[in-house]
């Protein structure tokens, strides 16, 4: 079995101090190795991501990513971070149409192909977010919708390419503070089917919706799920190491 990926988006929370605080005590309880198996990353928010870099250090076990990034080098982007600056600042992910991005920034599915080609352009993991609303699910079209979504933003991509990119599974109608946990039975076809399509391709799939540690072990036993992207679960230290304790028990 491949490793299984184990992380987490701080969104827009943390102060530079907590960052610290959170960065270095990952760094303590790892002791300089992964728990066998896992594949740890952190993505943190722009302000604090040379912070985090400067304490995981430069061979750090954990991937260090970035939330977002724009699909041109440089230019007359106010506002933007691209791709070469992430990766200058520490950066070795890149995370790409999360459902917030695309309610709320313009998001589109030409943009996530866009800014997928640039992260592999340089050398970076792109973490391809998809997942769809309550409607959809509803009115039976997850798979289908999860699957255009994917194929639009991997459009063109080599075989080699495909097999840099990490997919998560993250439907709308089980994320955040309103969110419903989804249960193992409404997974198992979402993932059947992007098995089928990029499971022997693809660098990993992942899920991520209302991930806790008590649904985190069924998560992790579906078929095709080879990790978990978790959000406020994880902000605390100790929540996120005892994920990193299940994913190295459900790697074994």
């Amino acid at each position: 079995m491949s490793e299984l990926w184990i992380g987490t988006s701080w969104k827009m929370t943390k102060t530079l101090a907590e960052a610290r605080a959170w960065t270095s005590g990952l760094v303590e309880a790892l002791d300089g190795a992964a728990p066998d198996g896992v594949q740890p990353f952190v993505i943190p928010s722009f302000t604090a991501t040379t912070t985090v870099r400067g304490i995981l250090g430069e061979d750090s076990p954990v991937l260090l990513g970035v939330q977002n990034a724009h699909w041109e080098d440089a230019g007359a982007w106010t506002g933007e971070v691209s791709v070469p600056q992430a990766k200058d600042a520490g950066a070795e992910l890149v995370e790409i149409g999360h459902s917030e991005r695309r309610e709320h920034f313009g998001e589109t599915v030409e943009t996530t192909r866009l800014k997928v080609a640039a992260a592999l352009r340089h050398d970076l993991t792109p973490l391809l977010c998809i997942g769809e609303d309550a409607q959809v699910k509803e009115a039976g079209g997850s798979s289908a919708f999860i699957l255009e979504q994917a194929a639009g933003a991997l459009e063109g991509l080599s075989e080699r390419e495909l097999a840099r990119v990490v997919i998560a599974y993250e439907p709308i109608w089980a994320i955040g503070e309103k969110g419903r946990p989804a249960t193992t039975a409404e997974l198992r076809e979402p993932f059947a089917e992007l098995g089928r399509v990029y499971g022997d391709r693809a660098a990993g799939l992942l899920y991520g919706g209302s991930v806790n540690l008590g649904n985190a072990e069924d998560l992790l036993g579906i078929e095709h799920v080879t990790g978990l992207f978790v959000g406020r679960t994880a902000w605390d230290l100790e929540g996120y190491l005892e994920l990193l304790r299940i994913g190295a028990r459900a790697a074994r």
